[in-house]
């Protein structure tokens, strides 16, 4: 099974979504996953955004829910704004299982998530007594409101056939990421041939099986580098490649730098 990306610890976190672009735009652009549920609200800005497989595009005031383990990433520039605000401890009922893209057109609506975000904000800045305790409850509040939302205005897209089975695919890369699967052995375990996974790929994101694999696998790669203190050849072996030379090669291929380089490069200037 894969370790999803880890956030700071507490019942509730909330941080700018420029900040998740700390160390470079593939930190929010290559497919990843949080151990946490998050809730991304946009607020200026747009570009397209990939969850479980489907890629859709997002603009100002829209809300995207992602449940924790779930593969996903989005396109970031200088104009888009907004807040990531992380579930990492909030036992309630209403969060929800299924990822949702909410698109927030009634002001009164998006006046509500502002005001919540605000009150979290300032629970978050303070040295109150009971302060995590009244974090965790927010965490309840904002559940509800994306509950409600759901039930009422998300802009849901056909459940295909198609998109079932992508999203079936994610989630099994997500679990066997350190395996080194190949796209003919997940596709094998999915009942379909790599063709068709690759196909349907494409239909609901637009690449194909093989490239969300590599995005993945690169991500985790340089998660690993940048995170651990792990040599390069521990790496290639936790990531199911046959050789450190092949790991090597595979990762200058997508980044343009090998493994060494890269770790050193970014440890010495993260931006």
């Amino acid at each position: 099974m894969s370790i999803p990306v880890a956030v700071p610890a507490g019942p509730l976190r909330q941080v700018s979504i420029q900040r998740l672009a700390i160390g470079g735009r593939w930190r929010t652009e290559a497919m990843r996953s949080y151990r946490t549920p998050l809730l991304l609200w946009f607020t200026r800005g747009q570009g397209r955004i990939t969850v479980a497989g489907l890629t859709r595009g997002y603009g100002a005031h829209n809300a995207v829910y992602i449940p924790a383990g779930t593969m996903h990433g989005f396109e970031i520039s200088g104009q888009v704004f907004g807040t990531a605000i992380f579930f990492s401890d909030v036992k309630n009922d209403a969060l929800l299982t299924d990822p949702c893209h909410l698109r927030v057109r009634d002001v009164r609506q998006q006046g509500e998530l502002t005001a919540l975000l605000e009150a979290v904000q300032r629970e978050a800045d303070s040295d109150r007594p009971l302060r995590e305790q009244a974090l965790s409850y927010y965490g309840g509040l904002l559940a509800v409101w994306i509950a409600r939302q759901r039930q009422h205005h998300e802009d849901r897209p056909e459940d295909s056939a198609a998109r079932a089975l992508v999203r079936r695919y994610t989630q099994a890369i997500e679990r066997q990421i350190y395996t080194g699967q190949s796209v003919g052995d997940y596709a094998e375990t999915l009942g379909v041939t790599p063709t068709h996974l690759s196909r349907v790929c494409r239909k609901t994101c637009g690449r194909p099986a093989s490239e969300i694999l590599a995005d993945r696998l690169t991500f985790e790669a340089r998660r690993l580098l940048l995170d651990t203190s792990l040599p390069v050849k521990r790496v290639a072996e936790v990531l199911g490649y046959r050789s450190a030379a092949y790991f090597t090669r595979a990762f200058h291929n997508r980044t343009g730098q090998t493994p060494t380089d890269f770790r050193r490069d970014r440890r010495s200037d993260p931006r």
